[in-house]
């Protein structure tokens, strides 16, 4: 059956079939998916174990159904499972978490950190098979060489984020969000053009068995909504 369409505005609007359930499935749907959501966890040791490619594509894909900006989509994600980029990934993220942890960060930024457990030496970005490189695209060229701004471009690479932090965990595996800080090395690394700039860094992969995480609690729900009935 085709799908019904008018014209608003000169711009083609095909319909959208929602998908609709009852009080008591949507109930049901919501709670298991939160306490499926409510299971993640960021990792830090890793497996070695190969996971397809195509899982990797599907993840990116997910992540790009986001809302953005004037459906501008202003990101790219650079999948990495080559062996001698990830070592120089590793290499350039560590100089700069040394810096950062010898001269950047103040006593109250460690104390917040100690019980990740999380220290300069990121050997992750090796032992994962694959690093996902998220970057935003602040412009887009013209074909005259001209720039065209994008809209809302953190606010819309942070909801793609995001969906790739779902989409990830909803495939079995795990991340990790990494932000060696300043990423300009990623840019050179990736050789990506000068219209895109790193945004996110995460290693995906399966978790190294066993594996062990710092025993935190999430908010209780009234402490991060308020409801006004």
């Amino acid at each position: 059956m085709n799908k019904k369409e008018i014209n608003i505005h000169g711009f083609r609007h095909i319909e959208y079939k929602h998908e609709s359930f009852s009080p008591d499935d949507m109930l049901q749907k919501s709670e298991a998916f939160y306490h499926w959501m409510d299971k993640r966890r960021s990792i830090r040791e890793f497996s070695d174990q190969e996971v397809p490619k195509k899982v990797i594509e599907n993840i990116i894909k997910t992540a790009s159904t986001a809302p953005s900006g004037a459906h501008k989509q202003p990101w790219t994600f650079c999948a990495i499972s080559n062996g001698n980029l990830k070592h120089q990934i590793r290499l350039a993220a560590e100089a700069e978490e040394k810096e950062t942890y010898e001269n950047r960060m103040g006593d109250r930024w460690k104390n917040d950190l100690a019980p990740m457990a999380t220290d300069m030496h990121k050997p992750f970005l090796e032992i994962a098979p694959w690093i996902i490189v998220a970057c935003k695209r602040a412009y887009e060229y013209e074909e005259d060489g001209s720039k065209r701004n994008n809209y809302y471009v953190n606010e819309s690479v942070g909801l793609a984020c995001g969906m790739l932090i779902t989409a990830i965990h909803n495939a079995g595996l795990v991340t990790l969000t990494h932000t060696p800080s300043p990423m300009k090395f990623l840019t050179r690394l990736l050789k990506r053009p000068d219209n895109e700039r790193a945004f996110l860094l995460l290693p995906v992969g399966y978790p190294k068995e066993p594996v062990f995480v710092p025993d935190l609690k999430r908010k209780e729900l009234d402490q991060v909504a308020v409801f006004y009935e």
